[in-house]
């Protein structure tokens, strides 16, 4: 009985609570402080500017949720981290480093490498339209110039020959006349290339690792020992000793160089 009673006054006092807040926070306001409203109008937009509004938004709200995947193709984003990945495969660490590991340093040595690119973009688009010197078809145009001169530098001929054959496009005359329709996944397979050639001179001495680990467990008889487990010290050692990070991100430094 008198548990019940407690609980009956822990409910009593709840309630009281509740009620003290309610009206608390639903009290009248002071006329001499009222409180700041928001006003939202909705437009019929009647007209041809009405309807060229709305289709401008539609537009504007595709770009960005497609924002994220131009940012990744058009940049060195795509290589950095498909060679770490590699690295960690041929580790065989299984999820060492973790992903968010390998995105973040991802990311920032993205953004290291494209920080000339991003000044150039900032200084003749951002700033002249910050300022009122171009409007916004003139600055899109004025900051596509650098990216599209930064994807034409490590994009092979032969990758962009094969894009600008299927549009039956005729062949640029320079940077600037090259469609980003073309440029973009020329640039994207390139990209996947050469990542996949690091990776593949990444994955050499690992395999020679295994391969010995593997024919001298074979030799001792050792046969239903896995030499994964084996290898992977000896891996992890010599990881270590050539100091793997800083030549693998050396490595990914020097291609973006020329």
């Amino acid at each position: 009985m008198s548990k019940n009673k407690g609980t009956l006054i822990i409910l009593l006092a709840l309630l009281m609570f509740i009620g003290w807040a309610g009206n608390t926070a639903y009290a009248a306001p002071d006329p001499q402080n009222p409180i700041p409203g928001i006003s939202f109008n909705v437009d019929s937009g009647s007209g041809a500017s009405g309807a060229s509004s709305t289709v401008s938004v539609i537009l504007l709200l595709t770009v960005l949720s497609l924002a994220p995947s131009f940012l990744i193709l058009m940049t060195s984003f795509t290589r950095i981290v498909i060679v770490l990945g590699f690295v960690r495969t041929s580790l065989g660490t299984q999820q060492m480093p973790p992903n968010q590991v390998l995105i973040g340093l991802a990311l920032f040595l993205t953004l290291f490498i494209m920080a000339p690119t991003l000044g150039q973009i900032n200084d003749t688009a951002v700033q002249p339209y910050m300022k009122g010197e171009l409007n916004q078809t003139q600055a899109l145009q004025k900051a596509s110039v650098p990216i599209k001169q930064f994807m034409w530098n490590h994009t092979r001929p032969k990758d962009l020959k094969l894009f600008l054959d299927y549009t039956k496009a005729e062949a640029p005359k320079g940077v600037e006349d090259t469609p980003l329709t073309a440029l973009v996944p020329a640039y994207a397979i390139s990209e996947l290339k050469t990542a996949f050639q690091m990776g593949f001179m990444i994955f050499i001495p690992f395999l020679v690792i295994d391969m010995v680990i593997a024919s001298t467990l074979m030799a001792m008889g050792m046969m239903m020992l896995p030499p994964v487990m084996i290898s992977l010290p000896f891996k992890i050692l010599l990881f270590i000793l050539v100091d793997g990070w800083y030549l693998v991100v050396k490595s990914l430094l020097l291609s973006y160089s020329t």
